[in-house]
């Protein structure tokens, strides 16, 4: 067993080292302030207490106040797209010893070269600068990055300056070339994809993601579908909720409606899975139940100094399913190690809820509850049923029993890690210090050398 877990940890730890991987990771690390503070102003204007939105609109005089909220979502979810694009570009060329503020800004212009404008002469749609378009967004950075670097370092393309001109001229000077070709190679793509027909890469390639799943019916098979899909394109970097958004709202809410006017008439309730199946039952602390995940490493994660660091600082907004600084801190956004729970976890809470509530042990969802409300809470309310607030602590549990060993192998890896970087620490003192000794006693002779100057003396 023990054989296994450490080739497992092996793999893990060669994959996550792997070039495209660790800067998609390291991008997304840089930014994790702005994905702290945009979950903080979420929270604060989607707190689902109504005493609190009351007290809020008294003081400020109506809906007012939340524009703090929305102004600085606006400069950090908003556009997490533009960030990353950057960012990703910026670890992968100094991975490869180039100029990474170079290639960031490379990167960064080849996106907007492929965006589409909201109209002709106007602004960036914000739709796609933010969470939406990251998929688009980390295939730009890596592209352009490799496009940018390998032409980088060809000689004929280097204008050579005078020795008078500063350094960081001549740097900017001998990017030119490169830079000017990665982002004409993106602006050829564009030309190209609007003699095709297709207007907008972001819109088609969302539609395209949309319309498979789009005539999904109202099974358990379906839901089982559904949260694969949803979880799948987040380890991607898309947003699976908003992509999904329209099948929730065209087949799963009058499915709630429906429930609960039959409610109130006194009928039997007719569907089990709705909207409110997924938010009670499913997103708990989050897509991908990272509430779940949370809990593990504060029960088993206490030597990976920086799982902990981030889950401290984000058990706070989990708490009201607001689990961005997870996805992306961690980050869960195609990190090998964690895609095995961050899917598998919903589709089991899926399925065991349906059973659950299918058998008759746990009512239907008769209430619609904002995306914002507490796990276990929200299970009540869902159902108005304790039975509902103990399925949902019970799919908790589940959860954190099914990321408790991919957060074990985390911290054996990380501490395996640390031990060899002690290891290549301790040699370098070792020889520092022979080599200070050297200094001071002199030079090493050889024994050829003492026994010459024996027989000098």
């Amino acid at each position: 067993m023990n054989g296994k877990m450490d080739k497992f940890m092996e793999i893990g730890g060669r994959i996550g080292a792997q070039r495209h991987l660790a800067a998609i990771r390291d991008g997304f690390v840089i930014i994790m302030p702005l994905m702290i503070l945009g979950s903080m102003v979420t929270l604060i204007n989607n707190l689902p207490i109504e005493a609190y939105q009351n007290f809020m609109e008294m003081i400020f005089g109506g809906d007012a106040w939340k524009q703090f909220g929305g102004a600085v979502w606006t400069g950090t979810f908003a556009i997490v797209s533009l960030l990353i694009a950057f960012t990703i570009s910026y670890q992968l060329a100094r991975s490869y010893d180039k100029d990474g503020l170079s290639a960031g800004v490379v990167s960064f212009a080849s996106l907007l070269a492929i965006t589409t404008p909201i109209a002709e002469g106007s602004g960036l749609p914000l739709v796609w600068a933010g969470s939406q378009g990251l998929f688009i967004a980390i295939i730009v950075a890596l592209v352009s990055t490799e496009i940018f670097t390998r032409l980088l370092g060809n000689k004929r393309l280097v204008m050579k300056m005078p020795p008078s001109v500063p350094t960081a001229v001549a740097k900017s000077f001998a990017a030119l070339f490169p830079a000017m070709i990665a982002i004409s190679i993106f602006g050829l793509i564009k030309v190209f994809t609007l003699v095709a027909g297709m207007p907008d890469i972001h819109q088609a390639f969302f539609d395209a993601l949309q319309e498979p799943v789009s005539k999904l019916a109202n099974t358990p098979g379906s839901a089982i579908v559904l949260a694969l899909i949803i979880h799948v394109l987040w380890f991607f970097g898309l947003h699976g909720g908003n992509v999904m958004e329209p099948v929730m709202q065209a087949v799963y809410l009058p499915a709630i409606e429906a429930n609960i006017k039959a409610f109130e008439a006194g009928l039997e309730i007719p569907y089990i899975v709705t909207k409110p199946f997924f938010d009670a039952f499913m997103y708990l602390g989050g897509t991908g139940a990272t509430l779940g995940l949370i809990i593990a490493v504060f029960i088993a994660g206490r030597r990976h100094k920086h799982y902990r660091n981030i889950s401290g600082l984000s058990a706070g907004p989990s708490l009201f399913n607001i689990n961005e600084p997870i996805l992306f801190g961690f980050p869960i956004v195609l990190n090998p190690l964690l895609i095995i729970p961050f899917i598998l976890t919903p589709v089991v809470l899926v399925i065991f809820s349906y059973v659950m509530i299918a058998t008759g042990i746990v009512p239907k969802t008769v209430n619609l509850i904002p995306w914002t409300t507490p796990p276990v809470i929200g299970g009540f309310l869902a159902t108005g049923s304790w039975k509902g607030a103990v399925l949902a602590a019970v799919n908790l549990i589940i959860s954190v029993v099914i990321y408790l060993p991919f957060v074990k192998i985390a911290e054996r890896i990380e501490v395996k890690k640390l031990q060899e970087e002690l290891a290549l620490q301790n040699e370098a003192d070792s020889r520092q210090q022979q080599n200070e000794l050297s200094v001071q006693d002199g030079p090493i002779l050889q024994p050829e050398e003492k026994t010459l100057i024996s027989s000098r003396k």
